[in-house]
């Protein structure tokens, strides 16, 4: 199985970034403790701040992937193109987020990714990624 992550902007900086909200582990430490998880699946990771080369690699691994685990990040609650990329491609999608999103400012109520995807895992930390995975397997 191939899971495909794709994160947007500022994630980054995790582990260095508001670690009250986001913690202070780095993606590429989780990545590997997740690699490590989950040995049976092969990943590949993507991390960009520009909004169209987020499109473009959702168009890039959304006809091979088996899954896409996708932190749009502040983008989520702006980005008409995105959620119209999950509908454009075949592989399915789930959105996650660290944070709860819900407990947070009212504008991030609002996701444009949420009503194309296959589901939707926030809250957990880091671990809304495992889930994630889970969710595929």
């Amino acid at each position: 199985m191939k899971i495909s992550i794709i994160n947007g902007p500022n994630l980054n900086l995790l582990g260095q970034r508001e670690p009250g909200i986001y913690g202070n582990q780095t993606f590429d430490a989780f990545f590997e403790e997740l690699q490590g998880k989950f040995p049976q699946v092969t990943f590949d990771y993507f991390q960009s701040n520009i909004e169209g080369e987020l499109i473009d690699q959702l168009q890039q691994v959304g006809f091979t992937s088996d899954g896409i685990i996708l932190n749009a990040a502040a983008y989520t609650h702006t980005s008409v193109g995105i959620g119209d990329a999950i509908k454009a491609i075949d592989t399915p999608v789930i959105e996650v987020h660290i944070s709860n999103t819900f407990a947070r400012e009212d504008f991030r109520h609002t996701s444009y990714i949420t009503p194309n995807a296959k589901g939707l895992i926030l809250g957990f930390g880091m671990d809304s990624y495992r889930l994630a995975v889970q969710s595929f397997l």
